[in-house]
């Protein structure tokens, strides 16, 4: 029997709530919208660039929010960790090297990361700054970059899947 990627019940958007409860509701929506348009497709169809101007795939929009997640993680919990797939060598390796991916480990790993993720999204203020790339930054501002990574990737996956199969909608 074909792999598909299973279906996905998103859950609403968040409509009440303070700050850090609308932030996550808000990143599990944009994670299962994620999911959702992947949902019914093959290991093939995951793989597909179907847009030849650029390396996008299905596959490769998860790798890409999978080595987010863990970025984001980290900043909570102060861990280190290497990206699974990109270095520096190779900064897009998440959407480069897909045609001999491990559709089902792909998946695997980012609803890992995305759970490691829920949970250390507890753990430090948002309002706690860090430096990068000699920048101070703080982690509600990270969050939301990471809103606006998956909403612009998801407009993607839209497109992608669109041209998949026909399938549309949000």
């Amino acid at each position: 029997m074909t792999w598909t990627a299973p279906a996905v019940d998103r859950r609403p958007d968040p409509a009440l709530g303070d700050e850090r409860a609308v932030l996550a509701g808000w990143l599990d929506y944009h994670r299962d919208t994620l999911l959702f348009k992947c949902s019914g497709l093959t290991d093939a169809q995951l793989k597909t660039n179907s847009i030849p101007v650029t390396n996008l795939t299905l596959l490769g929009l998860v790798r890409h929010m999978t080595e987010l997640e863990r970025w984001l993680r980290t900043l909570f919990t102060g861990e280190t960790a290497e990206d699974p797939y990109s270095t520096e060598e190779r900064p897009d390796a998440a959407f480069d090297d897909v045609a001999a991916a491990d559709v089902v480990a792909d998946f695997d790993l980012f609803r890992q990361e995305v759970e490691l993720t829920r949970k250390a999204f507890s753990l430090r203020d948002l309002g706690d700054t860090y430096e990068d790339e000699g920048e101070v930054l703080n982690l509600r501002t990270t969050v939301v970059h990471i809103l606006e990574e998956y909403a612009r990737h998801n407009g993607h996956a839209d497109l992608i899947r669109q041209t998949i199969d026909g399938a549309t909608g949000t």
